[in-house]
């Protein structure tokens, strides 16, 4: 694997549990060291913890196996604060602050609130402070569920374009057969594609607290691959687990990326519609051409739209010659308002600032001119 910088951790509820029927305090205190530790060490992490249905039971001291939505609504709307609670505590030892971020799909799928949630955590992390995420379960509907939290987890490692996604569970990792069915069953160390194959090795198993198995770690890793994102699925039962993975020890089953995360964004770009266009000056096409640069209002000639703030434009020069894709973080009306001018007076003009790029370089990707494309 590449050297890592942000890492998104997930753990589900039987493993804060750690297989009894409330939160493990003294398992929490041990990941929260854990994390901290990566965390003063300059790594930023993301926590997507699942666990509030369960101490809502516990603070209610109802164990109720009701399993309607609304009653598990009202326990995780009680058990999300407590969860937190319980979070903060644990970070506050080690002078950590944590951030609750509730999500639904319909954050993530639409593009609006998929940049404002994308802004929110890499703010939170440049601030270092620890994002705790779950899905949002006390407004969710069964239209805009992930779910469970392990594709949520793959979500969110797309969301902030992760280094590793790692997945703690309580077995080993994946095997060639159910290892508490079969003495026979041996870890898979290493899973360069995941097929069919792979994934029928993962049908049925599931959890009696929580709502993901294998299958849905299998499902999330997938996902996370196809982005550009590699996944460690692992036993949180390991002495510390998160710091010996990321200083390279062999544990669980490491799920290779079939591209990296650059070559999912570019592809991603390139095949969706643009829906309007930016035209830029000679300076702006020469920077963004050969420097990489961001796109800054300054280098813009014309707007063509409309379209709003998340939309994808095509950038051409005045020759109508298209030099690169990208998001933009204005709408046309906003853009045009801020033509020309320098990026420290854009929120005296429409009196917010989403940044002071029109289009930041990450989120942008080059086209190839045809004699690149045939050098290549």
């Amino acid at each position: 694997m590449k050297k890592l910088k942000r890492i998104v951790v997930k753990v589900g509820t039987s493993t804060l549990t750690q297989g009894g029927s409330q939160l493990s305090r003294k398992f929490m205190l041990g990941l929260a060291s854990q994390l901290s530790k990566l965390h003063e060490n300059n790594f930023e992490v993301i926590l997507v913890s699942s666990g509030a249905i369960c101490a809502g039971k516990e603070l209610l001291k109802n164990p109720s196996v009701d399993r309607t939505l609304p009653k598990k609504q009202m326990f995780a709307s009680i058990g999300q604060v407590e969860l937190m609670l319980v979070w903060k505590e644990l970070f506050g030892l080690h002078e950590i602050h944590v951030a609750q971020i509730l999500l639904t799909r319909d954050d993530i799928s639409n593009r609006k609130r998929y940049l404002n949630a994308r802004d929110t955590l890499n703010c939170l992390l440049q601030h270092r402070i620890i994002p705790v995420i779950n899905e949002n379960d006390t407004v969710a509907t069964k239209e805009i569920r992930v779910g469970d939290n392990d594709n949520l987890a793959a979500l969110v490692s797309n969301l902030v374009a992760a280094d590793l996604l790692i997945l703690l569970t309580d077995q080993e990792g994946l095997f060639t057969a159910d290892p508490r069915l079969n003495s026979n069953a041996k870890l898979i160390p290493l899973v360069k594609h995941i097929d069919e194959s792979i994934m029928a090795l993962a049908k049925g198993t599931s959890t009696s607290l929580g709502t993901g198995g294998m299958l849905t770690k299998i499902e999330a890793a997938k996902r996370a691959s196809q982005w550009g994102t590699p996944t460690i699925i692992a036993s949180s039962k390991v002495p510390n687990i998160l710091l010996e993975l990321v200083e390279g020890k062999a544990h669980g089953t490491l799920f290779q990326t079939e591209i990296t995360l650059q070559e999912s964004r570019k592809r991603w770009l390139l095949s969706e519609k643009p829906q309007g266009v930016i035209e830029l000056d000679e300076g702006a096409s020469d920077k963004i051409l050969h420097h990489g640069a961001s796109l800054l209002p300054p280098g813009i000639a014309k707007v063509k739209g409309p379209f709003e703030r998340g939309a994808i434009v095509h950038l051409i020069d005045s020759k109508s010659k298209l030099l690169a894709v990208g998001i933009t973080n204005y709408g046309k009306d906003e853009i045009e308002k801020i033509i020309g001018v320098h990026s420290k007076k854009i929120e005296d003009i429409l009196g917010y600032s989403y940044g002071g790029e029109i289009i930041h370089r990450t989120n942008m990707t080059r086209v190839k001119s045809k004699e690149e494309e045939s050098l290549s």
